[in-house]
């Protein structure tokens, strides 16, 4: 019997099966709710305010194994939201989740108010989100698979610039590439770490994915690409040794790598779900018309 994941913090592990009591992988689509929900998981970033809205909720809810859910309330930032739809994607899940802000920006999460949360619930509009796939390999010669629903990037390690070379779709596009970096980012995440690298922000229905250079040397004015999200992108470090470089895919980080290959899994997906007026597609219009 294994343990529940780490993820999920001791007040949400509590009174919860093993993870092997989840149900078979489904090829349905993630439900979008219809009926009040009966059962309700919660999971709780490690913070003092998110564990307290924790308690107040399974008091008044109850609670249930993500595996047994109607769907997942995550209480929390932007940050643990990322992580609780991983891991909800790694576990085959098509359980609907909906984030209730406990964090800071939560760009991805709702407004924290418990009342009539079962009825809520009924009203939010889904966007359904696949994420991107990494598979990286290091100058150890390890390989390492991870999944990003914001982005993927690059960074040099140290004081070095990183020299990359781009390609897409097996053809070379770009030789060298002298930066700090490179991104990759899903339309979800392209309001994120993407658009501080002055990266453009791209609806969800857009089917693309921007790729965009992070305080590029040189070229010094080339600014990015926008890619099919049929695109398959790899960057091979060249001087990994001298210049090494690190691949970050959400939170989940990998060094020394000398090569990185990323895709959109269309295989995979996850629903979120939004309060009505709120959806991911006008947040991120707004942003664009943002100070």
């Amino acid at each position: 019997m294994r343990p529940a994941h780490p993820l999920f913090p001791p007040s949400a592990r509590h009174g919860m099966p093993a993870m092997t009591s989840f149900p078979p992988p489904s090829a349905a689509a993630a439900p979008v709710l219809s009926d009040v929900p009966e059962r309700i998981a919660f999971l709780a970033a490690p913070t003092d305010v998110a564990r307290h809205e924790f308690d107040r909720l399974t008091r008044q809810y109850g609670n249930c194994h993500p595996g047994d859910a109607d769907v997942v309330v995550c209480l929390g930032g932007d940050g643990f939201m990322l992580e609780t739809l991983r891991v909800v994607l790694e576990q085959n899940l098509t359980v609907p989740v909906y984030g209730m802000n406990c964090g800071s920006v939560g760009f991805l999460m709702n407004p924290m108010l418990e009342d009539s949360l079962p009825q809520r619930l009924t009203t939010t509009q889904a966007a359904t989100l696949h994420p991107l796939r990494m598979k990286a390999r290091t100058m150890q010669g390890d390989t390492h698979e991870a999944l990003a629903l914001n982005d993927v990037f690059l960074f040099r390690q140290t004081r070095q610039a990183a020299k990359i070379r781009v390609d897409v779709d097996d053809l070379v596009r770009m030789p060298e590439l002298i930066c700090d970096g490179a991104l990759l980012s899903t339309p979800a995440g392209s309001t994120a770490y993407n658009l501080s690298a002055h990266g453009p922000i791209v609806p969800l229905s857009g089917n693309l994915l921007p790729l965009t250079p992070i305080c590029p040397f040189r070229p010094r004015r080339w600014r990015g690409a926008l890619l099919p999200s049929t695109a398959r992108v790899g960057f091979t470090i060249l001087e990994p040794e001298k210049r090494p470089v690190a691949a970050v895919a959400d939170s989940i980080e990998i060094r020394d790598v000398v090569s990185v290959q990323i895709h959109e899994d269309r295989t995979l997906a996850v629903t979120v779900l939004f309060d009505p007026g709120q959806t991911l597609s006008e947040r991120i219009t707004a942003e664009q018309f943002s100070a």
